[in-house]
């Protein structure tokens, strides 16, 4: 198979044969096939899009691209990936919560994202904890306390890594064949029983729309599921932060709150629960979903999912009593500030997206891949939407690292929120279930 000849088949909205698809995807690990070539290639899928006999053997062609993990534990081995968003700290909570109902969560996390947080920097402010461990240390971690979040290891879908890089060149990221066989190959290489997927829709998720987070979540559950790995996913609202934290250090303090019991933000719970209902369903631990829910709740309530996370940090390498004991070890910005609003009204809107900038603006995100995150700075007490406040309450926190960059984020905040002189209602955490077929 000539890689231009494979090239000309897609441009052609032709169809492409799974050997020939497995065939150009090992070029990319081999340099059989070129730069340009990719990104050819990756703009006739962007125009012409791939239908789900083609975007299945794509994703089962760039997992087989490096290792493929295999375990052999006394449960199922479960996961869930979110397409991003701000205050989404939901891993740090349902991997535990899940771990402690049974199940076994290898959560292979990533690093943020544009205006997005990475959950590898959140636990990157804890000290001492490994996120990128040997495959050793990581199945180790996994088996004795039944949770291990960490990074990709290099070995792990290695065509997806050098695809990703030119899409993001070439204006090709959002394509959703794409999009859908980068996800679900790294999903596949960490050898699950089953996939949640959490997609965000709303103005501070990468697909805004409902009708594009409902492709893309349709996509990722059929090309899953026809990949042989069972997966639902929810459509969730990211029309104002999940938590009421952005940040790095924040998001863990509210992640530690949320676990113990001190304070659990109202939509972060419903979202982090029905997210561990749907893994443990998928799993096979639960067969009703309700069950699951209640099963989850107890977990939580219970203590047990706050000790299972404290056991995890200590496995990797963080300290013993990091539950117990964070103020003590968590970094923390030298300028913490409210912000007040400047007239009373009930938060009417929020632009999602701009809190993450502004988080990303103060360092405690990347602007460039090699840019070094200040872990310490970020938002705290974010008023949600519907929320009453009255001229001089406080809209957010800011944790800032000088007082120049406090008034920018102040500034931001302000400019973020709109106040209604009208009562506003809530929207629902979760909006829509996605099957499988």
């Amino acid at each position: 198979m000539l890689p231009q000849e494979f090239i000309r088949l897609k441009r052609n909205r032709q169809p492409l044969p799974a050997k020939d698809i497995a065939e150009f995807v090992a070029g990319f690990t081999n340099d059989k096939v070129t730069e340009g070539q990719i990104a050819a290639f990756a703009m006739a899928v962007f125009l012409n899009g791939m239908d789900r006999d083609e975007a299945v053997a794509l994703t089962l062609a760039m997992r087989d691209s490096g290792d493929v993990l295999k375990w052999d534990l006394p449960g199922p081995v479960v996961d869930k990936h979110s397409t991003g968003g701000v205050g989404d700290n939901v891993s740090l909570m349902l991997a535990p919560i899940v771990a402690a109902c049974g199940a076994y969560v290898p959560m292979i996390s990533g690093r943020g994202l544009g205006h997005t947080g990475g959950t590898l920097d959140k636990m990157d402010a804890i000290p001492g904890y490994a996120t990128q461990p040997d495959n050793a240390l990581f199945r180790r971690a996994t088996r004795a306390v039944g949770c291990a979040i960490i990074g990709q290891t290099a070995n792990l879908a290695p065509a997806d890594k050098r695809i990703y890089g030119i899409r993001d060149v070439t204006a090709t990221v959002e394509s959703i064949p794409l999009i859908t066989a980068s996800i679900l190959s790294k999903k596949l290489a960490a050898g699950l029983d089953a996939l949640v997927l959490d997609v965000k829709s709303g103005n501070g998720a990468f697909m805004a729309s409902r009708r594009d987070a409902g492709a893309l979540a349709k996509s990722l559950v059929e090309v899953a599921n026809g990949a042989g790995m069972p997966t639902t996913a929810l459509i969730t609202g990211m029309n104002e932060p999940l938590a009421s934290a952005a940040g790095n250090a924040v998001e863990v303090a509210n992640a530690v709150d949320f676990l113990t019991g001190k304070a659990q933000d109202k939509r972060l719970l419903e979202v982090t629960l029905a997210l561990a209902a749907e893994m443990l369903v998928s799993g096979g631990i639960e067969t009703e979903r309700n069950k699951a829910l209640a099963k989850a709740k107890a977990s939580l309530d219970g203590g047990m999912a706050a000790e299972v996370f404290g056991r995890m940090v200590t496995e990797l390498g963080g300290p013993a009593d990091f539950v117990e004991r964070m103020d003590a070890y968590l970094p923390k910005a030298p300028v913490i500030r409210e912000v007040t609003a400047k007239k009373g009204g009930a938060v009417a809107e929020i632009a999602t997206r701009d809190i993450g900038l502004a988080v990303v603006a103060m360092g405690g995100g990347r602007t460039r891949p090699q840019d070094k995150v200040d872990l310490a700075v970020g938002l705290t007490a974010l008023a949600p939407l519907g929320a009453k406040v009255a001229k001089g309450d406080a809209l957010a926190v800011v944790h800032a690292r000088s007082d120049e960059q406090a008034d920018a984020a102040a500034d931001a905040i302000r400019a973020a929120y709109r106040l209604s002189s009208d009562a506003v209602k809530a929207e629902p955490a979760v909006k829509r279930r996605i099957g499988r077929a």
